[in-house]
């Protein structure tokens, strides 16, 4: 190891250890352009990258610490006019990128669309299995069969993930997943007892959990950040674009053998997810790898090529791997340092987050939408629809819910921000929920049906772009870096461990509580979850949307929202609610209104973060541009 490429690495252990109470918002804040060349040069060398790229990565290491260098004179960057007008395009038009970007969303996109067909094949297609394997008086099974792959999704989400990444890329683990989805939806369709559609769509878990924690995470390792939160956000759109598709094939198979109730109907419905994942299987490896995953393995060339490709320009290519490197280093000082799943749970700026994200997850869950995804087409049959009618009211509801998830991509982070989306979506499901619930106590026929599906329709339009996207979009930003994937490894368990139990216990508790209670329950959980954002849920959107504008500092503004405490958060969520009342409701312009004590707002506050909170967010953590 030459002697300036040791002194990288042992300068940026020294500056992770230095922040070990702080906020380490760069990792080469601290050094002067000569030495910062100096250190580009020795990475380019040590990393055996082509020697004509030599002077490239001197220039790449200065934007790497500072990504508005280049409009500079002074800092004597040797760039060309063409490299200035790209660099300029990362504010003024973010989302011109390279094909092949495109072509890498493209596939995460339809992997997005596979797991949501997984999941609604069945709704239309169990009304029908249910009485060819005779459970028709089995609640207990019949949710069994339901909620198989979920059951599943909460072990392989947990267990298979890592190890599946590691070996195979990101790349491999989707190939992998898909080609197991394919196979099974297959299966599905030949099953003749209900024990074997139980296990064939349990080994559809194998798929649905690892697809579910790796697209994402390949999504956002490939994008720059001026446009990762939009694509963070394509994979709930994508799946609801998925779930229509498998309400879809409902009305379309449901007249295929003896008018949709014979042998045939429902096993073309369960079996026709097979094909999408076949094409994502086809086109994933002609899409590049994610740099990060080769630079784990020690490849930097093949980083350096790949992301040559996702990016406008070679020079944007050599800062992005300079400074993931920077990322890479930080992280495994990191991981010798703390105990990061003790820490999770001891750290209160962590535990805060855990809490939050949990908060989010559960009631994505418990709002009961998952009803309506898996069963749907049995419910409006129990307000009196012909089957074949409730098919195409299901699909109605797979649209609604794709095109309202739309909106949410520019909603999401300029005009309301997560916590005001739900705090304003909340209460309007919750309505929603008990018209639906009320809807089947009514005597008429006709009137019965149209106020049930109003109901529905309606919950899904608040649903869409409220408690949809935001539970893996919040998830995703609200951790520190160096327990980000043990926070997101948690969250993604919370969800598919939830979903499993509201899946498994609708055929029962419809029975029990007929469909007006079972609904009125969730319109009494909708409204808990109000409560539950109101008090527990810190608001990110102002720090995470200024993270595309402000190098730096967002994700140090969102580390001191997190260190105000619970009890203080709370107190500041019901004076919310005292001022909205007297301000809209009493009409008291006077009314004043609250504001969250967040350390960092007076100039003295930096000395208000308690030191057990002053956790190191990292290197990683800083909004940049990798």
């Amino acid at each position: 190891m030459t002697e300036p490429e040791f002194e990288l690495d042992r300068i940026l252990s020294t500056n992770c250890k230095e922040h070990e109470f702080g906020v380490l918002s760069n990792p080469l804040l601290n050094l002067d352009r000569p030495k910062l060349r100096e250190l580009g040069r020795a990475f380019a060398e040590r990393y055996g990258l082509p020697e004509d790229e030599f002077v490239r990565f001197e220039d790449a290491a200065v934007l790497a610490q500072n990504n508005e260098a280049w409009q500079h004179p002074d800092e004597n960057l040797q760039l060309t006019e063409k490299d200035n007008d790209i660099l300029r395009l990362e504010t003024t038009n973010r989302w011109k990128q390279p094909r092949k970007l495109y072509s890498l969303i493209a596939v995460c996109a339809a992997a997005a669309a596979v797991q949501g067909w997984d999941q609604s094949a069945t709704n239309g297609a169990n009304i029908m299995y249910r009485s060819a394997f005779g459970l028709d008086n089995r609640e207990d099974l019949y949710g069994l069969v339901t909620s198989a792959p979920l059951l599943c999704c909460f072990f392989s989400c947990l267990l298979l993930t890592g190890p599946l990444n590691r070996l195979a890329g990101r790349r491999g683990a989707i190939f992998i997943t898909c080609l197991i989805s394919s196979i099974t939806c297959l299966g599905q369709s030949f099953t003749m007892t209900w024990q074997q559609m139980f296990a064939i769509r349990f080994l559809l878990g194998l798929a649905i959990g690892p697809k579910s924690a790796t697209v994402p995470v390949f999504a956002a390792e490939a994008a720059p950040s001026s446009i990762r939160g939009a694509l963070v956000m394509q994979w709930q759109t994508f799946t609801a674009l998925g779930i229509f598709l498998g309400t879809l094939m409902g009305v379309i198979f449901y007249r295929v053998g003896d008018a949709g109730s014979s042998f045939l109907a429902w096993r073309l419905m369960v079996g026709s997810p097979m094909i999408l994942p076949l094409l994502v299987c086809i086109h994933v490896y002609f899409v590049p790898e994610s740099p990060r995953w080769y630079m784990r393995r020690g490849e930097y060339n093949k980083a350096y090529n790949s992301l040559c490709q996702l990016r406008n320009s070679r020079l944007q290519a050599a800062r992005d791997l300079f400074y993931i490197h920077c990322l890479l280093h930080a992280e495994r000082v990191i991981d010798t340092q703390h105990h990061r799943w003790v820490e999770m749970f001891t750290i209160p700026r962590n535990r805060r987050a855990l809490q939050a994200s949990f908060v989010v997850m559960f009631m994505q869950q418990f709002c009961g939408v998952n009803t309506s995804v898996h069963y749907s087409t049995e419910t409006i049959t129990t307000a009196g629809v012909p089957r074949q009618k409730a098919l195409v009211f299901t699909m109605g509801f797979g649209l609604i819910n794709f095109l309202f998830a739309l909106p949410a991509v520019r909603i999401i982070d300029t005009v309301s921000g997560r916590r005001r989306l739900l705090l304003a979506t909340f209460p309007l499901m919750s309505v929603f929920m008990l018209l639906t619930s009320l809807a089947f106590l009514i005597q008429h026929e006709k009137t019965k049906t149209a106020v049930v599906m109003v109901g529905i329709y309606l919950f899904a339009v608040a649903y869409s772009p409220g408690e949809g996207p935001v539970p893996f979009t919040y998830s995703a930003e609200c951790y520190p870096l160096y327990v980000r994937e043990i926070g997101m490894a948690i969250a993604t368990a919370v969800t598919w461990g939830f979903n499993f139990c509201v899946t498994m216990s609708y055929p029962s508790m419809k029975r029990k509580m007929r469909p007006e209670g079972l609904f009125g329950f969730y319109a009494a959980w909708n409204l808990i979850g109000f409560f539950l954002v109101l008090l527990y849920m810190p608001q990110s959107k102002r720090f995470f949307y200024s993270m595309l504008t402000r190098a730096g500092r967002s994700l140090e503004e969102l580390d001191r929202v997190f260190s105000v405490s619970t009890h203080q958060h709370a107190r500041f969520g019901l004076n919310q609610v005292v001022y909205t009342i007297r301000r809209w409701v009493l009409r008291d312009s006077m009314a004043d209104k609250p504001k969250l004590p967040v350390p960092g707002d007076t100039p003295s506050a930096s000395s208000e973060i308690p030191m057990d909170d002053r956790r190191p967010v990292t290197a990683g953590s800083t909004g940049s541009w990798t």
